[in-house]
């Protein structure tokens, strides 16, 4: 993980995923999924970087390569972010452990705000172990604010941005002890995650548990979400430190 982009995702052997891509504006539809908005705007005038969840009122879930830990951050629950709408600050807390492992990387993080939020319903998050067993197929709601498309030109690919929270809808391809895999491959009619998606829900079916975060995917969001299962152990660990797990 060894870049991080003003699109919000960290840049491997295969790009993460950060943008939804083959979806619609979200609008009111999942008011608990908000953003961290950088102190500046980037050169496309946009400020979102990341994505992530409100999982109790006064902790967001995200991923770790979207700040450093002990950093001060600012989270919007806007559906559309325009500078000047209201903030939550709070302090980022990565997992320790996070990078340690290519096989489970622990890209995990919360930030902890200043105040609670109200007005909106913290997400839910799921039981131990009880993603090990899915099946391929399985549907999965994935939301963020990452670019909305990418295009192709002689300079090659551009990432498009509007600080807009989105959503799409993915199917999974396989379940790892540390990932879920999930096609958007627009052939089958999936839509999924691209770059400033990272951090963000992708939630289980219909439902409002988070099942996995936005981590990565393939390098112009077309074919691949790769989301970190918070259902293990090492996930439960890490989140049971700040909330009270199910």
């Amino acid at each position: 993980m060894a870049l991080v982009t003003a699109g919000g995702l960290a840049l491997a052997a295969v790009a993460p995923a950060s943008a939804i891509t083959g979806g619609a504006p979200d609008g009111d539809g999942h008011p608990s999924v908000g953003g961290l908005v950088a102190d500046a705007a980037y050169s496309d005038g946009t400020w979102v970087y990341c994505s992530g969840t409100l999982v109790s009122p006064t902790v967001f879930l995200t991923a770790a390569h979207c700040d450093d830990d002990g950093a001060s951050v600012r989270v919007t629950f806007s559906s559309a972010y325009e500078d000047g709408d209201r903030t939550y600050s709070g302090t980022f807390h990565a997992d320790a452990a996070y990078g340690s492992a290519q096989n489970d990387p622990h890209d995990i993080a919360v930030v902890v705000l200043d105040e609670p939020v109200t007005g909106i319903t913290p997400a839910r998050l799921p039981a131990a172990g009880s993603l090990s067993d899915l099946r391929q197929g399985q549907s999965f709601t994935s939301v963020g604010y990452g670019a909305y498309e990418v295009t192709r030109g002689p300079g090659g690919h551009a990432f498009l941005y509007d600080d807009v929270r989105m959503v799409s809808r993915g199917t999974l391809r396989a379940v790892t002890p540390a990932w879920l895999r999930l096609s958007m491959n627009a052939a089958t009619g999936d839509g999924g995650t691209c770059y400033g998606d990272s951090g963000g829900p992708n939630f289980l079916g219909d439902t409002d548990i988070v099942a996995a975060t936005t981590i990565t995917g393939d390098a112009i969001c077309r074919a691949t979400n790769t989301d970190y299962r918070l259902d293990t152990p090492d996930a439960r660990a890490f989140l049971g430190q700040y909330v009270t797990l199910p």
